[in-house]
C-alpha cells in the first residue's frame, strides 16, 4: 500500500515538472521582454530626438542660406560701386562746410553725415531698382549677371524693394527736417525716374544728351550742393555761402561725371542697338567714345591739379597736386591695355574710373 502511494506521488511530481518549467520560462520571458523594452525604448527615443535635432538644424541652415542669398542679390541690385561713390561724395561735400577743427570733433557733424546718408542710401535702392526693372529685357543681353535677369530676384521682389525704398527715403527725409536734403532727394528721385521709366517724354536714357545730363546733374550739382548746404545751414547753423572749395568740387565733378556718363554705355552697345537705345557709343563707335572719355577724365584731374596749386598752403599744393597727378597717370596707363572687344576688360576699366573718383573725393576737401 505504501509502495503504491509512493508511485502515485512520483508520477504526479513528473507531471508537475514540465508545467512548472513552462511557467518559469513564461515568467522569464516576461522579465526578459520587459528588460528588452527598457533597453530599447530609450534607444528609440534617442533616435527620434536625434532626427528632430537634425531636421531643425537643416531648416535653420536653409533659412540662413536663403537670407544670405537675398542679401547678396540685394547688394548687386543696388550697384554697390555707385552707392559707395555717393557715400564718399556725402562725406567729402560735408567736409567742405567745415571751417575749423572743432566742427569735425563735434558729434553734430557725424550726426549730420548720417542724416544725409540714410535717405539717399534708401533712394539709391529706388534709383537702381527702377532702372533694372525697366531694363529687364535689355539686361538679359548686356548684364545677365544682375539679380533680375539671373533669376536671383523675381520681378515682384524687385518692385517691392524699389517702391518701399522710395517711400522710406522720403519718410526719413521728412523726419530729419532738412530742406537741403529734401530738395536734393526729390531732385534725385525725379531725375532718375525720368531717366528709366517708359512713358510720354520720359525714358531719357534713349537720348544720349539727356542721359549724360542726368548723370552730370546728379553727381555735379544735386549731391555736392545738397550735402554741403545740409551741413552748413541745417547742422552747423551758418549762413548760406558758395565758397571756393565748393566751386572747385562742382567744377571737378562736372567734368568727371561727363566722362562717366559717356563711358557707362560702351560695354552695353550690343543690347542698346537691339532695343533702339541711341547712346554715343552706338552712334560714334566704341573706340572713338572710349578715347573721348579718357581725355575728359584726364582734363578733370588737370583742373584738380590747378586748383590744388592755387592754394596758399604748401602742404595742400603738394598733397593735392601730386595726388591728382598720380591718379591721372594711372588712368592713362591703364587705358592703353583695354581690349574694347572684351566686355570684362571694359567693365574693369569702368570700375577703375570709379575707384579713382573715390580717391579724389578724399583729396578735394583739402583744397582751401
Amino acid at each position: 500500500m505504501q509502495q503504491r502511494k509512493n508511485e502515485i506521488e512520483y508520477k504526479l511530481s513528473k507531471l508537475q515538472q514540465p508545467i512548472l518549467k513552462n511557467q518559469f520560462k513564461s515568467v522569464e520571458g516576461v522579465s526578459t521582454n520587459e528588460e528588452n523594452n527598457k533597453k530599447y525604448i530609450p534607444k528609440a527615443i534617442s533616435k527620434e530626438s536625434s532626427g528632430s535635432e537634425e531636421s531643425i538644424a537643416s531648416e535653420t541652415k536653409d533659412i540662413v542660406g536663403s537670407v544670405k542669398r537675398f542679401l547678396v542679390a540685394l547688394y548687386w541690385f543696388v550697384y554697390p560701386y555707385t552707392m559707395f561713390g555717393r557715400t564718399l561724395s556725402t562725406i567729402s561735400a560735408s567736409l567742405l562746410a567745415v571751417e575749423k577743427l572743432s566742427d569735425i570733433s563735434s558729434p553734430l557733424f557725424f550726426i549730420g553725415v548720417l542724416q544725409a546718408l540714410l535717405p539717399f542710401t534708401l533712394m539709391d535702392f529706388y534709383v537702381n531698382g527702377v532702372n533694372q526693372l525697366y531694363d529687364y529685357e535689355i539686361d538679359k543681353i548686356n548684364k545677365p549677371f544682375l539679380p533680375l535677369p539671373s533669376g536671383a530676384f523675381s520681378l515682384t521682389t524687385g518692385v517691392v524693394v524699389t517702391v518701399s525704398s522710395a517711400i522710406m527715403g522720403f519718410l526719413a527725409s521728412y523726419m530729419i527736417g532738412s530742406w537741403p536734403l529734401f530738395w536734393g532727394l526729390l531732385s534725385f528721385f525725379l531725375i532718375w525716374s525720368g531717366y528709366s521709366i517708359k512713358g510720354p517724354f520720359l525714358r531719357w536714357k534713349k537720348n544720349p544728351l539727356l542721359a549724360a545730363t542726368c548723370i552730370y546733374t546728379t553727381l555735379a550739382l544735386v549731391f555736392p550742393i545738397s550735402f554741403f548746404y545740409h551741413m552748413k545751414t541745417f547742422v552747423l547753423k551758418r549762413a548760406v555761402a558758395f565758397p571756393k572749395p565748393l566751386m572747385f568740387f562742382v567744377a571737378f565733378t562736372s567734368i568727371y561725371s561727363l566722362g562717366i556718363a559717356l563711358f557707362k554705355d560702351i560695354p552695353d552697345i550690343e543690347g542698346d542697338k537691339a532695343f533702339g537705345i541711341q547712346s554715343f557709343s552706338t552712334r560714334l563707335g566704341q573706340k572713338k567714345v572710349f578715347w573721348i572719355c579718357v581725355s575728359i577724365l584726364e582734363s578733370a584731374f588737370g583742373v584738380a591739379i590747378l586748383a590744388g596749386l592755387s592754394s596758399s598752403l604748401l602742404w595742400v599744393k603738394l598733397v593735392t597736386g601730386l595726388g591728382n597727378a598720380v591718379l591721372a597717370s594711372i588712368l592713362w596707363n591703364k587705358a592703353k591695355f583695354v581690349d574694347l572687344s572684351d566686355k570684362a576688360s571694359i567693365r574693369s576699366y569702368y570700375m577703375l574710373i570709379w575707384k579713382l573718383l573715390y580717391v579724389a573725393y578724399f583729396l578735394t576737401p583739402l583744397i582751401r
